[in-house]
């Protein structure tokens, strides 16, 4: 009997390295999924012919074959199943319905109160006619402006006014499905890693500037959160602190200096712009060649810039990928930023990090969200949920 378990969780762990493999290295063929993983050929032709015949990969062909004749690969089939993505904010939220390859197969808004006396039940309603589809649906994934404590599982979103909100787990039992919440950042950084920019790397940065500043790490190719789940908020490294007040209580935060709306301030104040204007006439002005207001994005490019100089001496990124909405400005940001960044590095570390701007859509966040469930599959995380969503999927192969 033991032996019998021991060779059924043996055939598991194996389908569940495959299906990551091509995933996230697909097409690839058999003999090199047997090379990678250290699996004999007939273990792999074993897995793969299951994840053929339950639909969850499809045979394609090698389309610059080292031989005479063309090569079989094997490719993940992307309506084999779908997850929902959720992007939460005050006041509303954005989802989308997604499949394996990132497609966005349908997308939804609604206005959302998070201050409801019980914001479980309300998302709930709001979600369950979105959960009925002709594929198999993995899970939910919920980006939230805050963290979850990775010691409880608890969501802490203080812009939402959620403390310590068994958010995952109440969602779970009231849809009886996996539900993963995280950092909105992190999620973004999840799409990067499996379907947008971040797919060549294992280990980079994603930042996003807008409303806020926020940071998102990937190490070896996993969501790195740090002992308490609250890695990664670049915004509330203090610069001054003499400096301006920030939401978050303290003082001279760089979200203070680099936020939209801190921006904006600096550029009333200066007289840049008009009193009851903000960011989009702020880069109206340096678009238009305002000396004044390419020269505060170039200050704020330097800011920026020593500040992910000293993120990349002590993580060594392969790449940064810049997004959200203030990431429209970069043209005017970039080169105080590359002015600072490439001093405060070492060894030319600068010079060897790639820096990418992923233009800003509100649809992305929420496809991030559905990542964070369609990565699972793909890669070794043992973050809350995403054993049942491996388990689901590997139902499907049964």
């Amino acid at each position: 009997m033991a032996a019998s378990t021991s060779g059924a969780r043996l055939r598991e762990v194996n389908k569940v390295a495959v299906l990551a493999l091509i995933g996230r290295h697909g097409p690839i063929s058999r003999a090199d999924i047997a090379r990678r993983l250290g699996l004999s050929p007939p273990a792999v032709t074993a897995v793969t012919r299951a994840l053929l015949d339950a639909g969850i990969i499809h045979k394609t062909t090698d389309a610059q074959p080292r031989g005479g004749r063309p090569g079989e690969l094997l490719a993940v089939v992307g309506q084999a199943a779908v997850a929902i993505g959720v992007k939460v904010a005050s006041g509303h939220l954005t989802g989308v319905r997604a499949d394996l390859d990132g497609t966005i197969l349908s997308s939804f808004e609604a206005p959302f109160d998070e201050a409801v006396a019980n914001p479980f039940e309300s998302l709930a309603r709001l979600l369950a006619p979105h959960l009925e589809g002709p594929q198999p649906l993995l899970g939910i994934g919920l980006g939230v402006p805050g963290f979850v404590d990775s010691a409880t599982d608890l969501v802490q979103a203080p812009l939402l006014g959620w403390r310590r909100m068994p958010l995952g787990g109440y969602l779970s039992q009231l849809l009886d499905l996996p539900v993963l919440v995280d950092n909105d950042v992190n999620t973004l950084a999840a799409y990067e890693h499996l379907y947008g920019l971040g797919r060549p790397y294992e280990d980079f940065l994603t930042i996003t500037l807008g409303r806020g500043v926020g940071a998102a790490v990937v190490i070896g190719g996993d969501l790195r959160r740090g002992g308490h789940g609250a890695a990664g908020e670049l915004g509330h490294l203090t610069l001054d602190a003499a400096g301006e007040r920030c939401h978050c209580g303290k003082n001279g935060c760089l979200e203070t200096y680099l936020s939209d709306d801190a921006l904006a301030r600096q550029a009333r104040e200066a007289g840049i712009i008009g009193a009851g204007e903000g960011a989009d006439e702020l880069q109206a002005a340096a678009d238009a060649g305002a000396a004044a207001a390419k020269e505060l994005y170039h200050v704020a490019g330097q800011r920026l810039g020593t500040v992910l100089a000293g993120f990349s001496v002590m993580l060594d990124p392969q790449a940064i990928l810049v997004s959200g909405e203030g990431s429209r400005a970069w043209p005017h940001v970039s080169e105080g930023f590359f002015q600072t960044f490439l001093l405060g590095t070492h060894l030319e570390l600068g010079e060897r990090i790639s820096v990418h701007v992923d233009p800003w859509d509100d649809a992305k966040w929420a496809l991030g969200a559905a990542a964070l469930v369609l990565r699972a599959p793909f890669t070794p995380t043992a973050e809350t949920g995403s054993d049942a969503v491996r388990a689901r999927l590997a139902g499907i192969a049964q």
